[in-house]
Parts: structure tokens; sequence; C-alpha cells
């Protein structure tokens, strides 16, 4: 089940955005979170909340299912250019040269992916799953002992 976030007339360039849009592009939704938690680019924060507002809209679609086991991923993103104000900036001479402001709308659409059941990655997936619970389960082993500490108590045994 996908869902959709839409961010508007948002006052950057599209060109700038559409790099921090291609960062994220086809990632899982928590690789992309911490992607744009440390990018530096001015578009970062907006597309982090937006993706946040993503998450919220799939929560709300299907309440029955939890985020963490849902294996989110960023279906489709893409910039589209936004309403563009236009300025003058005085120039020597007298003469005006022309400033674009430029804006963006962003589309955001995220989805779960399901593996075919007989691929590979199911199968890995199905073993992630085991594999954790069983660890979960399981109780815990003692901690082994380094090798130095082993060798000088084999030695103190051999002498006995």
């Amino acid at each position: 089940m996908e869902a959709v976030a839409k961010l508007r007339n948002v006052p950057t360039s599209p060109r700038k955005m559409r790099l921090v849009a291609n960062l994220v592009r086809g990632q899982k939704v928590t690789r992309a979170l911490g992607l744009l938690k440390f990018e530096a680019n001015s578009g970062a924060p907006k597309i982090e909340k937006l993706l946040l507002s993503a998450l919220a809209n799939w929560q709300l679609k299907n309440e029955d299912e939890r985020i963490e086991d849902a294996n989110l991923y960023i279906k489709e993103i893409f910039v589209d250019e936004g309403r563009m104000l236009k300025r003058l900036r005085p120039a020597p001479q007298g003469r005006g040269h022309r400033i674009r402001k430029r804006s963006n709308h962003v589309t955001l659409i995220i989805d779960s992916k399901v593996e075919p059941l007989g691929s590979k990655a199911a199968a890995t997936q199905a073993a992630e799953s085991k594999d954790t619970e069983a660890s979960a389960n399981a109780p815990k082993k003692a901690s082994r002992r380094s090798s130095t500490k082993k060798s000088t108590e084999t030695k103190a045994e051999a002498t006995a």
C-alpha cells in the first residue's frame, strides 16, 4: 500500500532540490532518513520533513501494520518547477537585470516492497527474521576467554 506526500511552492530552485531527490530515490526509508539528516544541501531538511509526512500518511492508511516490519522504500520522488517571481536588479548606466526567483513542487511516494516467494531476497529476508527471533529468545552464552588467558591456563594444568 503506497502513501503520497506533496510539498508545494518551496522557495528553492528545482535544480538544487533535484540533487537531493536523486540522492534518496529508490532507497529504503530508514536509510533515506539517515542520509537526509546529515546532508549539507539546503533542500535536505525539507525533503526529510516531507518523507516523515509520507510515513505518517502511510501509518494512517495501515494502522494494523508496524513501520519497521513493512519494508518501506521510496518508490517515486520528483521535483517539478513551481511559480517564478520576476524581479529587477539595478545595473550600471540605468539598466535593469532580471532576477528570477524560482520555486518548486516536490512529490514523494513511498511503498512497501514485497519480495516474490521464490526469490533469493525473500529467502534471506525470512532467514534474517528467524535469526533475530532466535537470538532474542535464546539464552546468552558465557563470553569466550582470550587466547592468552587460555594458553596460560593450559600450561599451568600441564605442569601440575
